[in-house]
């Protein structure tokens, strides 16, 4: 995976293991992780973290990372999100090489491995309902109970789960479970299901199964099929190590080690693949790839790009211990990659005309910018300026507060890289509303210098009336109202805490070289932050949505003043 930084990476707990494990000889000096996502849903941040560092990790050891589809459940499996998980990780910068793999490859050597449990007699096929497990499995202070079906013969166990193989049973009449200890103090260790009954095509094998292993599993014996070293995975499978280690012990195959780290949790996020495959099926969101969603492709849509979420994943770190990241690093990391590569064009967002009354009529000048001022290589382009333009509404004030160095009546600005103007006049409609505003120009001061060295603060950014392009800008803002989405009183679920003002549709103009660049590019809006050009746009009507703010508002800065 490329590394976005010229710092050297940090050496947290996981790379410590692996480092020792090197020392000591331990497979060889060979590392080898993978990648291992279940095709239900589509990818989010939080597998971005999984991503970065299961990639990562193996290309800082020159080792090797796998791409596999745990694909062990028809139900809920499609080829949709195979896909788009394949893209998702390659656009992230994951190069898994020749080695995609799925669980459904290993089916046949699955079952083979659950057919010799039955033979060691460590695996039982049972009867009892699915309910009926969770009651003999017990609780925390109490053991469970055998399952009256626990102690049936090798012979009768090979015959009944051929026959469950066979589709002979209805989905849920029997289960094939792991013979361990029903009175562990570990609840997962307490004859475990690992086979159940579902008719269902299977995206990979149609109808050929009747049976599929749980993912506990599959899951380990696909990481010793493929030699995986480190199996690196989040908290939640820490009780779950015990299994993966009873699964890969008995059949004395090879035996990766299994890591734990913290998962991602984030401010004003929610990163539950159920919770956004809800958002997405109720329609509170326009798919899995809107910009407000924090899946991979919805990021990418938004405009933010993979250098960042790299970067982010580099900063938060892997730890043992679960804690939240505010969602402002995440934006910081956006600007700074942000910063460094988008280029500056000039768009009005609420836009409010300006007549410049004694600039010439019919005249056009055009002046030339930087596409980025720290960096010149990237050129110029030439804009286009007329009598009269469009400025953004929130630089003008009729009755300017303090402090306040833009556009109000008798105050002079600069207009970027054109002229000096000064306000004569506003005019306004019959609420009181400004809709026009009547200027001069210094025709002394072409390219915005003062020709004799008056000092003027403020500099505005600006769109011709006559040669601009009209668009539609999506202004994006968090999906949820409150840091903490979970945090519902009783009766009220995460739906409620979505934030009304997450998307507003405003029609802005543009400068004309703004309505000419590619689908998918990110952009400044100079002054007003990052955008990037939609694929809903059109060749009439331009679409951009907002990828990221550059610092407070003014209208934010004025809020805090006032003490609202």
């Amino acid at each position: 995976m490329a590394n976005d930084s010229d710092k050297a990476q940090g050496t947290d707990f996981i790379r410590a293991r692996i480092e020792e494990d090197n020392k000591t000889g331990r497979f060889g000096g060979k590392v080898h992780t993978r990648f291992p996502p279940e095709p239900n849903g589509y990818l989010h941040l939080g597998h971005a973290k999984s991503i970065c560092l299961n990639f990562g990790v193996a290309k800082e050891f020159g080792g090797q990372c796998n791409l596999r589809f745990d694909d062990t459940n028809p139900v809920k499996e499609e080829d949709e999100y195979v896909h788009s998980i394949a893209e998702d990780v390659a656009w992230l910068g994951g190069d898994w090489e020749d080695r995609k793999f799925f669980a459904s490859d290993y089916f046949e050597r699955f079952y083979e491995y659950a057919e010799d449990l039955i033979r060691k007699g460590k695996a039982y096929v049972d009867d009892l309902s699915a309910d009926e497990i969770r009651e003999y499995r017990g609780t925390l202070t109490s053991p469970g109970r055998e399952s009256p079906w626990r102690n049936r013969g090798v012979e009768e166990n090979l015959d009944l789960f051929k026959r469950m193989r066979g589709g002979e049973f209805a989905d849920g009449e029997k289960v094939l479970r792991a013979k361990i200890d029903m009175a562990s103090p570990n609840i997962i260790m307490r004859d475990p299901t690992i086979y159940r009954i579902r008719h269902a095509s299977h995206h990979r094998t149609g109808e050929k199964w009747a049976i599929y292993p749980m993912y506990d599993f599959a899951h380990c014996i696909s990481d010793s099929i493929e030699g995986i070293t480190h199996s690196l995975c989040t908290l939640e499978f820490v009780n779950n190590r015990e299994l993966y280690d009873s699964d890969l012990d008995p059949q004395e195959i090879y035996h990766p080690q299994q890591i734990e780290f913290a998962r991602l949790n984030l401010t004003y996020t929610i990163l539950s693949k159920r919770k956004l495959i809800q958002l997405v099926r109720d329609g509170h969101v326009a798919g899995w790839d809107d910009p407000r969603m924090p899946t991979i492709s919805g990021l990418r849509r938004r405009g933010v790009p993979p250098s960042a979420i790299r970067e982010f994943c580099s900063r938060i770190g892997v730890a043992r211990a679960d804690s939240t990241v505010e969602y402002s690093m995440f934006e910081y990391c956006i600007r700074e990659k942000l910063n460094e590569s988008a280029s500056r064009l000039m768009a009005v967002i609420e836009p409010l005309k300006v007549v410049i009354e004694n600039y010439p009529e019919g005249q056009v000048e055009e002046f030339e910018m930087p596409n980025h001022p720290e960096d010149r290589a990237r050129g110029t382009r030439k804009v286009p300026f007329g009598r009269e333009i469009y400025i953004e509404k929130d630089d003008f004030r009729l009755e300017p507060p303090k402090k306040f160095h833009r556009l109000f009546p008798g105050s002079e600005v600069r207009l970027r890289h054109a002229y000096l103007i000064t306000c004569r006049e506003a005019i306004l409609d019959d609420d009181g509303n400004v809709v026009e505003l009547r200027c001069t120009y210094d025709p002394e001061s072409r390219g915005g210098q003062s020709p004799d060295g008056r000092k003027v603060r403020g500099t505005l950014h600006w769109v011709s009336a006559d040669h601009g392009k009209p668009a539609k800008v999506r202004l994006y803002d968090q999906l949820f109202a409150v840091p903490n989405p979970d945090d519902v009183p009783e009766g009220k679920t995460f739906i409620d805490n979505l934030n009304p003002a997450s998307l507003e549709t405003r029609d802005a103009w543009l400068e004309p070289a703004l309505a000419e660049i590619p689908t998918g590019e990110t952009v400044q809006f100079e002054r007003l932050g990052y955008f990037c050009k939609d694929r809903d746009s059109t060749p009439e009507t331009p679409v951009f949505n907002r990828t990221a703010t550059l610092r407070d508002t003014w209208a934010k800065v004025e809020k805090k003043e006032s003490g609202k």
